[in-house]
């Protein structure tokens, strides 16, 4: 990662409460061809969510705590505070001397932008304020927020705005949190109500959505030059799974999510 900091632009894509199983199953049945095409032999990484709902886990991420492989460690990580006594820090690790990873990347040259989704990213309070203010610039409007059944197509075509108005010696790290997977999201499979709610099915309809117009924010993000991604889940949801509903609980379909990080080579 000390190379690819400063050479490349960077894309952290977290597609907010996703769960890894549903999206292992539609990758294996060629469900999301925009997404698999750039993962790792067309399949999912299983890891462990550092929180079990958006805040938590985002905080943890931009701390430099991604999502941890779900095997025994340790795992080096890509970024990390520099601290005494880091088990997880290593020769190939981009360490920053900031307190968050956002910091840090503005302090050797980016441009910090982040493209909010669910609530914890509106800026409507002070607590929704607090993760898009670490970045230098942050976007929200209520077509991006969870209500809003075209919220990753307009979250994409600001993404796109704000890579074009960019000087092209200027070097991007965009965040962008995908909101269409959480609730409510049974808008997003043809047929489905109101009243019948959300269910697996509709959260797999949502993926599906994400998918359809991924392929736009990433052919934005490699229009300049290489794209490091990173693209991951923050924290899963549960629908019934042993009796639970929703997340900010232990159960493992909201701990094990989905992740994967690839180049994109350029467009031009």
């Amino acid at each position: 990662m000390n190379e690819v900091v400063g050479r490349d632009d960077l894309l952290l894509l977290t597609l907010d409460t996703l769960r890894h199983d549903v999206a292992v199953e539609l990758a294996a049945a060629g469900r999301l061809p925009n997404l698999t095409a750039h993962l790792s032999g067309g399949t999912w990484e299983r890891r462990h969510a550092p929180g079990n709902f958006t805040y938590a886990s985002h905080q943890a991420m931009f701390a430099g705590f991604l999502p941890t492989p779900a095997a025994p460690g340790p795992h080096p990580r890509l970024f990390a505070a520099r601290f005494a006594g880091s088990e997880t820090t290593a020769d190939r690790t981009f360490v920053f001397d900031t307190p968050d990873l956002v910091s840090g990347l503005a302090a050797h040259g980016y441009r910090t932008v982040c493209i909010g989704g669910v609530g914890f990213f509106n800026k409507q309070g002070a607590l929704g304020g607090v993760l898009p203010g670490l970045f230098q610039e942050s976007h929200w409007e209520p077509e991006f927020g969870v209500a809003s059944p075209t919220s990753f197509e307009a979250q994409v075509a600001r993404a796109e705005k704000v890579v074009a108005e960019l000087p092209a010696e200027q070097r991007l790290f965009l965040f962008l949190n995908a909101s269409a997977l959480h609730q409510p999201n049974w808008f997003h499979l043809p047929g489905a109500t109101r009243e019948a709610g959300d269910s697996r099915v509709t959260h797999a309809a949502a993926l599906e959505y994400i998918d359809a117009h991924v392929g736009r924010l990433f052919g934005a993000m490699s229009s300049r030059r290489r794209c490091f991604a990173i693209v991951c889940s923050d924290h899963g949801t549960a629908y019934g799974d042993d009796g639970y509903t929703g997340h900010r609980l232990g159960h493992d379909s909201v701990w094990t999510v989905p992740y994967s990080h690839f180049f994109l080579e350029p467009t031009v």
